[in-house]
């Protein structure tokens, strides 16, 4: 038993005004809100306006969440931003939301993990609160995915939209609620299906690589989604091993929110009903490091997440990159 449990306390959200709907893109690429919804599940998104660094979302879901807490920024020893659009390469982004905060006695980095970024930073922060080297860290997953997207490749552009959450792990007592588990994996020989070629030091920034438009989002599509489907199964079934659970034991499933054809039938695989799988895509489409914090706080407005419920978060994206963590909320 570790000497403190890493102990998920509040949440806080930002998400854009913007709503932009398939019916939206269907004036601008050959879809329609039939096709898309077929296809996904989704059926909006929210976007921010042109230029709106990822820091414009993460200050207000951080504080958002630390009002929620009853804790001041001064109090936190750490941040993690995960995410795949900061606002810039240098300096971090957590910086950025330190300083804004005024978290003045906090370190903090990014963390680029894509899709499964958030399970990522949960990861770092459980770790640094189990070794006693930590009491409070904020996890922050967002992304302006709209920065990325090519609005003409009607492929990804229906898929994506921006908004950030924030999420408060605390140090509690050992035998209290909190992180029980956490996994990561990772599979590189996979890298090139879901990729920004031109986001580097690998490709120079010519301008024969931005007419082929290498600064947007690349996607094997169908390539991913079976690694999905597979992976997010494989990666809650382990978990579910290693805690000597069944699906019968957990109350929610937070899966990352890409397409409800991957859930779907990761949920089936897992043998959970879809009543226990919190999916909150039609109304976000997928928004990255965000989809995890966001669907957590969807659920918890809803009355389905609260104070002792038996949490399986668990994601796949970039990279390959695919994680799961088996959670109970709240403090103890």
């Amino acid at each position: 038993m570790p000497s403190a449990r890493a102990q998920l306390v509040a949440i806080g959200t930002a998400v854009p005004e913007r709503r932009l709907t398939n019916d939206d893109l269907a004036a601008r690429v050959a879809t329609s809100d039939a096709w898309i919804v077929a296809r996904t599940g989704i059926r909006e998104r929210r976007i921010c306006e042109p230029g709106t660094g990822l820091s414009r979302l993460a200050v207000p879901a951080a504080q958002r969440c630390l009002q929620r807490a009853g804790v001041a920024a001064q109090d936190l020893d750490g941040i993690i931003v995960a995410t795949i659009t900061p606002d810039m390469v240098m300096p971090a982004t957590a910086n950025l939301v330190q300083h804004q905060l005024g978290a003045c006695r906090a370190w903090g980095f990014d963390l680029a993990n894509a899709c499964n970024g958030f399970v990522a930073a949960l990861a770092c922060a459980t770790a640094w609160i189990e070794s006693g080297r930590a009491r409070r860290v904020l996890i922050i997953g967002g992304d302006i995915m709209s920065s990325i997207v090519d609005w003409d490749d009607r492929a990804t552009c229906v898929l994506f939209g921006d908004g950030c959450g924030a999420v408060l792990v605390e140090a509690g007592p050992p035998d209290g609620p909190g992180v029980r588990s956490c996994q990561l994996w990772s599979d590189g020989s996979g890298g090139a299906d879901l990729c920004v070629p031109l986001s580097g030091s690998a490709m120079p920034k010519t301008a024969e690589a931005l007419a082929r438009r290498d600064h947007c989002l690349k996607q094997q599509g169908r390539t991913v989604f079976a690694h999905a489907v597979r992976r997010m199964s494989e990666a809650a079934q382990s978990i579910l091993r290693q805690e000597g659970l069944s699906a019968a034991d957990l109350d929610l499933v937070v899966p990352h929110q890409a397409n409800l054809r991957i859930i779907e039938p990761m949920a089936e695989r897992l043998g959970v009903p879809m009543s226990k799988v919190v999916v909150n895509l039609e109304r976000y489409g997928n928004t990255t490091a965000a989809t995890i914090p966001l669907a957590l706080a969807d659920a918890e407005a809803e009355g389905r997440l609260r104070a002792g419920s038996r949490v399986l978060l668990v994601a796949f994206g970039g990279g390959y990159a695919w994680g799961a963590a088996y959670v109970v909320w709240g403090r103890g």
